[in-house]
């Protein structure tokens, strides 16, 4: 009995669940049919965009190791520049080169001139100081050395040497290019002048007697020979004044007296 009743109620629940797919079945009622449920597509999205990622990065770092050689490597960002790059680069260099090639000659002209300036001013101040020597020379302003001829003169024995005969022998070694002079402790300039005094004689406003030393700086042998030439001053000395005249070349006379340079009221100098 228990049995049979089962079996009524399996198929009662059969009838019933088929009926219910008709009424579920049929378009009157407005319902649809069941739809099976779909596989799980949330844990399929999830994998989905976890590779989508991993391959946006990958994609990522290659593009950044790839942007890095192309840095690093200049060849390479010359082969890929265009024809038209390449010909403005070329442009722009030559135009950088032409400019820098103008600036290094403006430069060393600059050079060149300031180079020339300076050996213009140095050779200026040589030619001033060689002028300031020589005319410090000169002038008597300047003592001086070199070689020459001592000259000494005794008291003449017949007569007193006179100042014409002492301004002969002066200018007879002026003109054997006698250089400087001292007579006594007189410098001799061009200006100097001797006069006679009743005790002697008087060089340049300065009393000097006898015996007589004239030192004089030259070539030794033309002074010697304008000093003893024969019938020259030397000789007139001897002859005239009964003087000893004695004349000693050597390689150093040292004439150590000066003179103040003197003041001009007549002559100016040429500007």
């Amino acid at each position: 009995m228990a049995k049979n009743k089962t079996t009524r109620d399996l198929v009662s629940k059969l009838h019933v669940q088929h009926a219910q797919d008709e009424r579920n079945d049929s378009t009157d009622t407005g319902s649809f049919p069941v739809v099976r449920r779909k596989p799980n597509l949330r844990a399929n999205g999830k994998l989905t965009r976890l590779m989508t990622s991993i391959l946006i990065v990958v994609l990522c770092a290659l593009l950044g190791f790839g942007y890095a050689i192309q840095l690093n490597n200049k060849s390479s960002t010359y082969e890929t520049m265009s024809e038209e790059e390449l010909t403005r680069l070329i442009s722009e260099t030559s135009t950088q080169v032409q400019n820098l090639q103008q600036r290094k000659a403006e430069l060393t002209g600059q050079l060149n001139s300031l180079k020339a300036a300076a050996n213009k001013q140095q050779e200026a101040e040589r030619i001033a100081k060689e002028n300031e020597e020589t005319s410090g020379i000169l002038s008597g302003r300047l003592p001086a050395t070199g070689k020459g001829v001592v000259i000494t003169i005794s008291e003449g024995s017949k007569d007193r040497i006179d100042a014409s005969t002492m301004f002969q022998l002066l200018e007879e070694l002026r003109n054997a290019g006698v250089e400087v002079m001292e007579l006594n402790d007189v410098r001799i300039i061009t200006s100097s002048y001797v006069f006679d005094t009743k005790t002697g004689l008087d060089c340049d406003g300065t009393k000097i007697h006898a015996p007589y030393t004239l030192k004089a700086i030259g070539d030794p042998q033309n002074l010697q020979n304008a000093v003893n030439i024969a019938g020259g001053v030397g000789s007139r000395l001897k002859v005239k004044f009964g003087a000893q005249v004695n004349v000693t070349p050597s390689d150093s006379v040292d004439i150590s007296q000066t003179r103040d340079v003197g003041q001009y009221k007549y002559a100016k100098t040429v500007e």
